[in-house]
């Protein structure tokens, strides 16, 4: 493939040298240019790879693709308005398109993207289909686990991703698709054949600033996006409709007026049971994952299915065969214990009431909530964290989640003033594994504790530095079971 080849979807603002040489790669870091390579120079949060321009040159890259001109630079340097977009774009160029060559459908929303998708993937592959799956817990092709480090790749990675998983002839891919993703343009150049929205509550406003940037970066999806599913109940909803391109949409709830309707609710500890209504045609659901927002996540699961030509029986038959998702609502193995242990990702404000209140519907003792808020992200969001566990739960504890690089003490105080303006008791162990220590101590008969915020993860960050933190071996080492 030539550059000139390679550039066809990329707006041009101009170019110096000519564009016939043979193209072998692409890359944005300097470090993995090899000979024949197109090099793109992205500006990142801790550094701009403008810099790094004559680096990749003297490792082999034969062009440049840059927001400036670089005159220090002797190969063909091409000037875009956005490298980040012109990289989406060249990556699926390079790759030939490789997300033509199956359904992709896409998963928006602060919470609830993770248990939908692979929902999903149980609807499909009950039906014989054979799935990948991308997304915060791990990427997968059927059955096979690809190690994940962030919900959505990089256009690049994500291409390689996708071209890897075409390989394996499968019929769908279904994702996770971030607000990060969307804003910096990692999804740019996929057609999804299905979008669907869950739901926006407040986080990531360390990067979107406000709540207004935060949805308008959620409404990108319904504009490369054939067919829409959108959660009809949430206040988000009213703009993305407002927004969409899509050739249809599929609008579902409990409280509005939508296409895809639950009645006759049966919240239980076990799971979730409903009725759920579609063009005059009604199934009862039953799913083995417990809280109301279960509801949600298998309507966006079945809508999505919905969208596609699904039959509204087909997919609740599908979504029978589910199961729990690794980290949400995740129930630790405690032999030998009168309480209950459970791990859930809640990192979030309304993902804390939501996980919560699920418990609250079938605890028989205390809830005992172990949290804090990660370092380096949204501030505002941790007394009100603090607030709506406190609320919520009989007993708190205040501890660490990811610290990163700010003073974990610090972000405990910023939860505490929120505990503070309820009655309820509570300790603080910043120390997170001395907190779980604490947690399994002094637990009562008939306890639930919940572990939130870390979910799937089995890592820690504290600093610079990744520690390995599994909360299940924590616990079974704990109990020496």
């Amino acid at each position: 493939m030539t550059l000139s080849e390679l550039l066809k979807d990329v707006k041009v603002k101009k170019m110096s040298g000519g564009g016939g040489m043979k193209i072998s790669g692409v890359a944005y870091d300097s470090r993995k240019v090899k000979q024949g390579y197109v090099f793109v120079c992205i500006t990142g949060y801790a550094t701009d790879g403008h810099k790094f321009a004559r680096s990749a040159v003297e490792n082999g890259a034969v062009a440049v693709v840059a927001e400036h001109d670089l005159p220090t630079v002797d190969v063909p340097c091409v000037v875009v308005e956005n490298t980040r977009r012109a990289m989406a774009h060249i990556a699926a160029t390079y790759y030939d398109y490789p997300f033509k060559k199956f359904n992709l459908i896409g998963i928006t929303g602060t919470n609830g993207k993770t248990t939908s998708t692979y929902l999903i993937k149980a609807i499909l592959e009950h039906m014989g289909k054979k799935v990948g799956l991308i997304g915060t817990n791990q990427n997968m092709i059927g059955d096979m686990v690809i190690p994940t480090s962030r919900t959505t790749p990089d256009s690049l990675e994500l291409m390689q991703l996708f071209d890897e998983i075409a390989k394996h002839n499968v019929d769908y891919v279904v994702m996770e698709v971030s607000s990060h993703a969307l804003a910096l343009d990692r999804v740019t150049s996929c057609e999804f054949n299905v979008g669907a929205f869950t739901n926006i509550t407040q986080d990531h406003l360390d990067f979107h600033k406000t709540m207004e940037e935060y949805l308008a970066a959620k409404s990108i999806l319904f504009n490369i996006c054939k067919n829409g599913v959108i959660n009809a109940d949430d206040s988000g909803s009213k703009l993305l409709l407002e927004k969409e391109t899509c050739d249809s949409i599929i609008t579902y709830g409990i409280d509005s007026d939508c296409d895809l309707k639950a009645s006759n609710i049966e919240l239980r500890s076990d799971g979730v049971k409903f009725d759920l209504s579609f063009n005059g045609e009604t199934h009862r659901v039953d799913l083995p994952i417990p809280g109301r927002f279960s509801v949600y996540n298998a309507m966006t699961a079945i809508g999505c299915c919905l969208a596609d030509g699904i039959s509204l029986k087909d997919a609740v038959d599908g979504i029978h065969t589910a199961h729990g998702v690794k980290g949400r609502i995740e129930i630790v193995k405690t032999p030998g214990t009168d309480y209950t242990v459970i791990i859930d990702y809640a990192h979030t404000p309304d993902g804390l009431l939501n996980v919560i209140s699920a418990i609250r519907g079938f605890a028989k003792g205390r809830v005992v909530t172990l949290f804090g808020c990660g370092g380096d992200r949204d501030a505002s969001k941790r007394p009100k964290m603090g607030k709506i566990a406190a609320e919520l739960s009989d007993f708190c504890i205040v501890t660490s989640d990811n610290p990163r690089t700010e003073d974990p003490e610090k972000i405990v105080q910023q939860v505490v003033e929120g505990v503070k303006q309820t009655d309820c008791d509570y300790v603080v162990i910043t120390n997170r594994f001395e907190a779980i220590e604490y947690a399994l101590d002094h637990a009562q008969k008939d306890d639930i504790i919940l572990l939130a915020g870390k979910g799937h993860e089995t890592y820690q960050i504290l600093g610079t530095e990744t520690i390995k933190f599994d909360e299940r071996e924590i616990v079974t080492k704990l109990l020496g079971v």
